[in-house]
């Protein structure tokens, strides 16, 4: 194949042969030049194509200037008359765009340096550039570089990038959906733990197919099994799940901000809370202090204020944030926040496990996030981003972390008037101070247009692939160094695999062809399933109405007769969403019993294979009246049934007993 690159035995030939002769390495001659392109004029001799077949736009050619040589770049070719003839000679104007100089040492070292010292002349020469030349270009001077592909202009070429500035300073992985992004960002990881081994990684993980690509190398979080407590989430990011993702009601958030607070000073539960309890005393504990809570705590509080005879006006608001947090903690959908009853300080070992704290030869966290109702995404991973800030401040940079985004511009959108602030301002705080305490970020995203300028700014090495909508590659105009820009023009015709890659982890902007990886090691999702297995589900309404239920079993009594349990007005849709998750409703959720305590009752089989769970005494109150020995239904209804009564089952349902909470 022909690279059009020549050998040093190549160079010793003649160049004082006539210039335009196909044989010689000489292609043409400068006819103009500014401070960044050149136009070369080639003639090419009639009936001949060899020299026309050494142009190509995306091919780097040389220009002597006589102490050294320019590496240009072929963006644009056309003909002097805009017609070709085979009869008589034609006439080429290619322009290039100057990329740097490169210079042979008197030891025979070929140097290369970006940015042009000295400029061509009109007449200089361009010729096909030597392959030392081409090697000086994208050698990588980089103790930790490692090669990740290989060059589209000649494949024999590595493709090398340094690990370390790729990682402190933070890189983004750019572009359309398919086009090998995930497989992309998988061998980048591959290669960054290869170099760095006491690297740790997180990833966000909205598609849950990041596991299948690390199968030897990360552990997997999924909601079954994630235990992300309530009492690490800040009081903004509480208010999220509470909420459901809607504003705030403000006089219930600032009741909430007193409520925590205090329930944090008075936690004494369990026997190792004593060293958080002293040390509240010794420095005090605010809102945000990430030390534990009890949610009964937080409910007794709310029901001695409502127990005063005096603040009327406050017990409606009082009512409805009472309703809300026993909702969210009733809620299987919830249940990575409130599973575990049993409170305790056990930070030490929601950090190991995120975090790989040690890692035992998996450093990698895929944290799968599909699972987890889309409403509060945002809020667990601002709870993410912050404790992975928080982490490395807290290592002073003696931990190396690095958190992966993919779909980054959900979290951190260009309008700022949408998404979470704190999610925001989490990943914008790793991507402006990380670097100082060894955080790296990684952005993964196929809308660039729609991501937050700042964060891109940040990121100072970028692999772009291709990207077809207008605006997204005016990003990236902006983003690459003035003398690469036509660069861009390459964009959308990429091939699948294929990146431009520009920034300070690489020693020149260039474009590049990732390593395939084995067929085993791509990622996927893990959702999937075989076609057949897919279809028949789909053609069962029942299996798929119990999967469905699974996720969020419904409850005709919570949706069709309401639950307000004492509340002045009718419930918010978001209380609605919600209310499915107060009962245990028919064929509901069988594991969702092993989290409440004292559930002894039996999972139904049926003989379809379908579960279903003994009604609890709310579910079978609202659901079937009280049939007596005479067979006269008895005369309570939910209608009639007391707000004491429906509250002590509620506590039931997710404290385990009725009655004061307190232990």
């Amino acid at each position: 194949m022909d690279t059009g690159l020549i050998s040093p035995d190549e160079d010793a030939e003649d160049d004082r042969r006539d210039v335009y002769h196909p044989g010689n390495r000489c292609l043409g001659r400068v006819v103009a030049c500014n401070g960044s392109q050149a136009t070369i004029s080639a003639v090419i001799n009639a009936g001949e194509t060899t020299l026309s077949e050494l142009w190509s736009v995306g091919r780097l050619v040389s220009i002597s200037t006589g102490v050294s040589r320019i590496a240009a770049l072929v963006y644009s070719m056309t003909t002097q008359s805009r017609a070709w003839a085979d009869s008589h000679d034609n006439v080429m104007l290619v322009e290039v765009e100057l990329v740097g100089e490169v210079t042979t040492l008197e030891d025979g070292e070929v140097l290369f340096h970006s940015g042009i010292r000295t400029y061509p002349h009109l007449g200089a020469v361009a010729h096909r550039m030597r392959a030392t030349d081409l090697a000086a270009i994208y050698r990588n001077h980089s103790d930790k570089s490692e090669v990740i592909g290989r060059l589209s202009q000649d494949e024999t070429m590595d493709a090398a990038i340094s690990i370390p500035t790729l990682l402190d300073r933070h890189f983004a992985v750019l572009g359309s959906t398919g086009v090998g992004k995930s497989t992309s960002v998988s061998h980048l990881i591959n290669k960054a733990i290869a170099a760095e081994p006491t690297l740790r990684v997180l990833i966000l993980d909205p598609h849950n197919e990041f596991a299948a690509a690390f199968p030897d190398k990360s552990v997997v979080i999924e909601p079954d099994t994630m235990s992300l407590p309530f009492w690490l989430f800040r009081l903004e990011e509480f208010v999220e799940v509470l909420f459901r993702g809607r504003p705030g009601v403000p006089e219930e958030i600032d009741f909430l901000h007193d409520l925590i607070a205090e329930a944090k000073r008075i936690f004494k539960a369990t026997p190792d809370s004593g060293i958080v309890r002293r040390d509240a005393e010794r420095h005090g504990i605010s809102v945000d202090t990430p030390v534990p809570y009890r949610l009964t705590d937080l409910i007794d509080q709310i029901d001695e204020r409502l127990g005063k005879l005096d603040g009327k006006d406050e017990k409606p608001t009082l009512r409805n944030l009472k309703q809300r947090i026993l909702s969210a903690a009733s809620n299987p959908r919830f249940r990575f926040m409130f599973a575990n009853n049993a409170v305790g300080d056990t930070m030490a070992d929601v950090i190991s496990a995120i975090f790989r704290i040690p890692g035992h030869g998996r450093p990698i966290t895929a944290f799968q996030l599909s699972g987890i109702p889309s409403e509060v995404v945002n809020a667990v991973a601002s709870v993410l981003c912050r404790l992975a800030f928080e982490l490395g401040v807290a290592a002073n940079g003696g931990l190396r972390l690095l958190v992966l985004c993919e779909e980054a511009h959900r979290y951190v959108p260009a309008d700022a008037s949408i998404g979470f602030a704190p999610t925001r301002q989490a990943i914008a705080r790793i991507a402006k101070e990380g670097r100082k305490y060894g955080v790296g970020l990684g952005v993964i995203t196929q809308r660039p247009g729609e991501l937050d300028a700042t964060i891109l700014s940040q990121c100072s090495t970028v692999f772009a692939m291709r990207l077809t909508n207008d605006k997204d590659q005016e990003i990236i105009a902006k983003a690459i160094s003035s003398s690469s820009s036509s660069t861009i023009g390459f964009l959308s015709s990429l091939d699948n695999g294929e990146a431009i890659a520009f920034g300070e982890a690489i020693a020149v902007p260039m474009r590049m062809r990732f390593e395939r990886l084995a067929q085993h090691r791509l990622p996927r999702s893990a959702g999937r399933e075989s076609s057949l297995a897919a279809e028949r589900r789909a053609n069962d309404a029942g299996a798929l109405v119990r999967r469905m239920r699974h996720v969020a079993p419904v409850d005709d009594f919570a949706l069709g007769r309401g639950v307000s349990a004492g509340l002045d007005k009718s419930p918010s849709d978001d209380l609605l969403d919600d209310a499915p998750g107060l009962f245990y409703g028919s064929r509901g959720d069988p594991e969702f019993l092993s989290h409440v305590p004292g559930s002894s009752q039996s999972v139904r089989r049926y003989s379809d294979g379908s579960t279903s769970l003994p009604r609890s005494p709310l579910t079978q109150t609202a659901r079937e009246p009280d049939v007596r020995t005479n067979g006269a239904p008895s005369s309570s209804t939910p209608d009639s049934r007391t707000e004491h009564e429906r509250e002590l089952s509620i506590r039931e349902a997710i404290f385990g007993r009725p009655g004061s909470s307190r232990r």
